[in-house]
C-alpha cells in the first residue's frame, strides 16, 4: 500500500450526485409496480378471532389479499433467529403475518396488493379484524414483575440470561475499602433514517428468477433469506441495495416480513410489486433499542481505583428476539471501556415486552454500557472528593498492557481482547481540547449571566470490524477504468470514496478512474453486511488485498513486455514503468488488454491482444497454468477477531434556571480508529454520531403507555435535535494502528454516539448538583428533579400494565 491517497481528506465522490437529486432510492424505481399495503395490529397484545376481507373485495383495482392462511411451506413457519446463542434459552420470533396472536402494536396481519398505493390503503382500511385483547407488559419493570407474560410459555418473560465474569466478585467486594450501589435507567429510542424500509420485487417467469431491490444493510443475507423462505435456488435470486437513505442498524435486521411477502406476491401475480414504509409504520413496526435498567455495585480504594464491579442489567428486547441478544452482549462486554477493572461480573436478563422488537441501533448496546461505567466513575469521584479526570486516569489500562485480554467472549464469539490503544493519551488530548482547567472561570462567567454551567466527560472502547469476512473484486478495463465491487452495502457512510481511495492507492491510478459498486449480488454474491463499524476494517482490507492482487498480476505481465524484473516496476498515475526510468513504460490499460489473449479483434485496443499482433513465446501457452484471462482479482479478508477503537468525549452545558432548558454549548471529541483512511469522512461520521448522541441524551424517547400504545409515533411528537440543537464539534485524532489487519485500521462509524448520554448526564449533574439517574432528561424532568429531595425518577409505565 502506497501512502498516496491513504490518509488524505478526499471529498466524498457520491455527494455531488446525491445533493442535486440524482440519487436512485427504492421509491425512485418500479414506477409501474403494483403496490402493497398492510393491515397492522392496533393492540399491543391480542388474539385474532376473525378476519373478514369481504368488504374490500369490491374495491376497484384490488388485486390480492393475503392472510396467514394463505402462507405455505417455510413462509408459514416463524421468522428465523438470526444469531442463536446458548444463553438465549427462550427465543421467540413472529411470523410474516400474524398467525393467531399479535404481540405488539404494528404487527402485520393482512397484506393487500392493488394497482397503486392509494387503492391498496383504501382496501386495507375496509378489512375487518375481530380481536380478543390480552394482558399487556410494557417496560423492564413490568417484565421483571411477570404479573403477565408476553409469551405464555415464557412465564417469567426472560428470553436470555447472559452472564460473564472475571475473578471472584463477591470476595473482591467484601475486601474493598469502599462500596457504592445505585440503579439507573436508559430509555427506548430508535433509528430514524430519512428513508424508511422498502422492497421492490420482479419475477421473471421465463427464467424462473427473482430480482429484488431492498433498502437494506445486508443484501446478500436478504437474498439468502428470500431463497430459503420461498424455496428458490440461491442463484435464481438477485438482491440489490440501491441508494439507501440511512440505516443506523434498523436495516441490518432481516428478513423483515415485507422483504418476504412482497417477493411472494410478485411471484404469485407475475408482476412487479412494491412497498415503501410510511413514517408511522416505521415508528410502530420497525426496530427500537436502548431501554435498560442497570443495578451497579462497585468496590474501590481510597484513591478511587476500582477493585470490583458487579452489574445486573434488565434489558428490554421487545416482543421478539429475531436478532438474538447481540445488543445486551455488547453492553456486558463493552461496559468496562478503557478501564483496568480487575474483578468484573456482568449479568443481563433480556426480557420480553409487548413492544416493537429490539435490534442494534447505532452504538448497539454500547451507549448503555458506557453510561453505566462513566456514571460509576463520576460517583466514585464525588464520594472521594476527587477530580473526575483524575479518577479516570488512575483506572485506565496503560499502553504497555496491550494486548489486553478480558478473559471473556465478545459478540462475534471470539475472545474479548483489546488489540492496541493509548487511553491516557486520549484523556490528555481531551483535557487540552476542552480546556478542563479553565472550566471554573467559565462557570463563574455563566453565573454572571444567570446560567448554570457544567461539564462532563465520558470514555469508551468499541469493538469494531467483526467477521466472519468480506470480499472484493477489482478489475482493470481496457479503457483504463478500474471497477471495484463488494457485497457490503452503503447507507451514506462514504464507502464509494474510501474504497476508491484504497484501490487507487494500491494500484497507483488516478482516483477518478475508479468506480465502486456495493450491495449488488449480481456483482458480488458473498458478503455479510454493514454493521458494527466494520466496513473500512473488513471490506476496506478486502478491497486493498484484491487491488494488490491486480497490481501483482499487472507487474508480472508488464515485466515480460518491458523485459524487466517485476520487482523493478512501479505503477504511477496509471502507467507501469521501470523505477527511475520513466521512458520504459506501458499504460495499465494496455496491460489490461494484453492480459486477455484474443483470437478476434473487436476494436483497435483488442487488436493488440490477438495472436499475430506481436512476437510471442512459443514455449509457453497463451495463458499460464493456474492463471486466468483479464486483469482482475478477487480476495477476501477474514479477521482473527474484532479490533477495538476508543475515544473520549466532553460536553459543556448551560442551563437556564428559569426554564431548565439544557443547551450544549461545547462538545469535544478525541477518537482513535487506528490508521485513518480519510479524516474528512471520519470527522463526518463523528459529527453525525454526536448529533444522535445529543438526541438520545436530551430529546429522543419512545413513549409507550401502559397499554403498549406508542404515544409519539410521528415527527410532530417524537423530538429530534435540529442543527440548532447540535453544537459545533471540536475533534482531535489519535492513531494507534491495529496489529490485526494489513491496513492497521479500526472502525469509526459509531464513535460519535456511544458516550453522548454519559457525557451530557455528567455535565448536567455538574451544573445542577443533583444526581442524574435516567436518560434522556428533559427540561420538565430537570424541573421536577430540582423541586424534589431525591434523584431523578424515570418516566416509565407502571409495572402492572393491563388491557384498556
Amino acid at each position: 500500500m502506497t501512502t498516496k491517497l491513504f490518509g488524505e481528506p478526499v471529498r466524498r465522490r457520491e455527494d455531488a450526485r446525491l445533493i442535486v437529486g440524482q440519487g436512485r432510492y427504492l421509491d425512485d424505481i418500479g414506477a409501474d409496480a403494483y403496490a402493497a399495503a398492510f393491515v397492522r395490529s392496533p393492540y399491543a397484545h391480542a388474539r385474532v378471532v376473525d378476519i373478514d376481507v369481504s368488504p374490500a373485495l369490491d374495491v376497484e383495482g384490488l388485486l390480492a389479499v393475503y392472510t396467514y392462511e394463505d402462507l405455505t411451506g417455510p413462509m408459514a413457519e416463524p421468522l428465523p433467529v438470526l444469531i442463536p446463542h446458548p444463553q438465549l434459552t427462550h427465543a421467540r420470533t413472529g411470523y410474516t403475518l400474524v398467525r393467531d396472536v399479535a404481540h405488539h402494536v404494528g404487527e402485520a396481519v393482512v397484506m393487500v396488493v392493488a394497482v397503486d398505493r392509494y387503492v391498496a390503503e383504501d382496501a386495507a382500511a375496509l378489512i375487518e379484524v375481530t380481536w380478543e385483547e390480552l394482558p399487556v407488559v410494557v417496560g423492564v419493570d413490568a417484565a421483571e414483575a411477570a404479573v403477565h407474560a408476553v409469551h405464555p410459555d415464557v412465564p417469567d418473560n426472560v428470553a436470555a440470561r447472559h452472564h460473564q465474569e472475571r475473578g471472584d466478585v463477591e470476595a473482591a467486594l467484601a475486601a474493598s475499602a469502599h462500596t457504592l450501589s445505585f440503579t439507573q435507567y436508559f430509555e427506548r429510542s430508535a433509528s430514524m433514517p430519512m428513508e424508511g424500509k422498502g422492497v421492490l420485487a420482479r419475477w421473471d417467469a421465463d427464467d424462473a428468477a427473482l430480482r429484488v431491490h431492498s433498502s437494506t444493510q445486508a443484501s446478500t443475507s436478504v437474498r439468502a433469506a428470500i431463497a430459503a423462505k420461498l424455496e428458490l435456488s440461491l442463484e435464481k435470486v438477485e438482491v440489490i441495495a440501491p441508494d439507501v437513505g440511512g440505516g443506523f442498524g434498523v436495516k441490518i435486521m432481516h428478513p423483515w416480513p415485507e422483504e418476504l411477502l412482497v417477493p411472494m406476491a410478485a411471484i404469485k401475480l407475475g408482476h412487479e410489486v412494491k412497498w415503501v414504509e410510511d413514517r408511522r409504520e416505521h415508528f410502530i413496526s420497525s426496530a427500537h433499542e436502548r431501554q435498560q435498567r442497570q443495578e451497579v455495585t462497585v468496590g474501590y480504594d481510597d484513591d478511587g481505583r476500582i477493585t470490583a464491579l458487579d452489574v445486573l442489567v434488565w434489558h428490554d428486547n421487545g416482543a421478539y428476539t429475531n436478532y438474538g441478544i447481540i445488543v445486551p452482549i455488547n453492553t456486558a462486554t463493552q461496559l468496562c471501556g478503557p478501564y483496568d477493572v480487575p474483578v468484573y461480573r456482568a449479568r443481563v436478563n433480556s426480557v420480553y415486552t409487548n413492544t416493537v422488537l429490539v435490534t442494534p441501533y447505532r452504538g448497539a448496546g454500547r451507549p448503555q454500557g458506557t453510561f453505566a461505567m462513566e456514571r460509576t466513575m463520576d460517583r466514585i469521584a464525588q464520594e472521594r472528593g476527587l477530580d473526575r479526570l483524575e479518577v479516570r486516569r488512575r483506572n485506565l489500562i496503560q499502553a504497555d498492557q496491550f494486548p489486553y485480554d478480558w478473559g471473556m467472549t465478545f459478540q462475534d464469539g471470539r475472545p474479548l481482547v483489546y488489540d492496541s490503544g493509548n487511553y491516557p493519551g486520549l484523556v490528555d488530548k481531551l483535557e487540552a481540547l476542552v480546556d478542563w482547567p479553565g472550566l471554573e472561570a467559565r462557570r463563574a462567567e455563566a453565573a454572571g449571566r444567570g446560567k448554570l454551567l457544567g461539564a462532563g466527560m465520558a470514555m469508551y472502547v468499541e469493538g469494531t470490524g467483526p467477521g466472519p469476512y468480506e470480499g472484493a473484486h477489482v478489475e482493470v478495463l481496457g479503457s483504463g477504468k478500474v471497477l471495484v465491487s463488494t457485497g457490503l452495502t452503503s447507507q451514506g457512510q462514504g464507502h464509494e470514496t474510501v474504497f476508491a481511495q484504497l484501490a487507487a492507492a494500491e494500484l497507483g491510478v488516478p482516483l477518478e478512474d475508479v468506480e465502486v459498486t456495493t450491495g449488488d449480488t449480481r456483482r458480488f454474491g458473498y458478503a455479510v453486511g454493514t454493521f458494527a463499524s466494520r466496513a473500512a476494517v473488513v471490506s476496506g482490507n478486502a478491497v486493498a488485498l484484491a487491488a494488490k492482487g491486480v497490481r501483482e498480476k499487472a507487474l508480472r505481465i508488464a515485466a515480460e513486455l518491458l523485459e524487466a524484473d517485476p520487482g523493478d516496476l512501479e505503477i504511477d498515475e496509471g502507467l507501469v514503468q521501470v523505477k527511475g526510468t520513466p521512458g520504459a513504460s506501458i499504460p495499465l490499460r494496455t496491460v489490461a488488454v494484453l492480459s486477455n489473449p484474443l483470437r478476434y479483434a473487436f476494436d483497435e485496443a483488442a487488436r493488440q491482444a490477438t495472436q499475430f499482433a506481436g512476437p510471442g513465446d512459443d514455449s509457453k501457452p497463451p495463458i499460464a497454468v493456474g492463471d486466468s484471462p483479464g486483469l482482475e482479482y478477487t480476495d477476501y479478508y477474514s479477521p482473527l477477531r474484532s479490533t477495538f477503537a476508543a475515544g473520549a468525549h466532553a460536553a459543556v452545558v448551560e442551563i437556564d434556571p428559569a426554564t431548565w432548558e439544557i443547551d450544549v454549548v461545547q462538545y469535544a471529541v478525541v477518537h482513535d480508529c487506528g490508521n485513518v483512511v480519510n479524516p474528512m469522512i471520519v470527522e463526518g461520521q463523528v459529527h453525525g454520531g454526536v448529533a444522535q448522541g445529543v438526541g438520545g441524551a436530551l430529546y429522543e424517547r419512545m413513549a409507550y403507555d401502559r397499554d403498549g400504545q406508542l404515544q409519539n409515533a410521528s415527527f410532530m411528537d417524537f423530538l429530534m435535535p435540529y442543527a440548532s440543537e447540535v453544537p459545533a464539534v471540536d475533534i482531535d485524532h489519535q492513531e494507534t494502528p491495529s496489529p490485526l489487519n494489513p491496513l492497521g485500521i479500526k472502525g469509526a462509524g459509531e464513535a460519535g454516539v456511544i458516550p453522548g448520554s454519559a457525557a451530557i448526564a455528567s455535565a448536567v449533574e455538574d451544573a445542577v448538583g443533583r444526581r442524574i439517574a435516567a436518560m434522556p432528561i428533559s427540561p420538565t424532568e430537570l424541573y421536577d428533579l430540582m423541586r424534589s429531595d431525591g434523584e431523578q425518577v424515570p418516566r416509565l409505565p407502571s409495572a402492572t400494565g393491563v388491557p384498556a
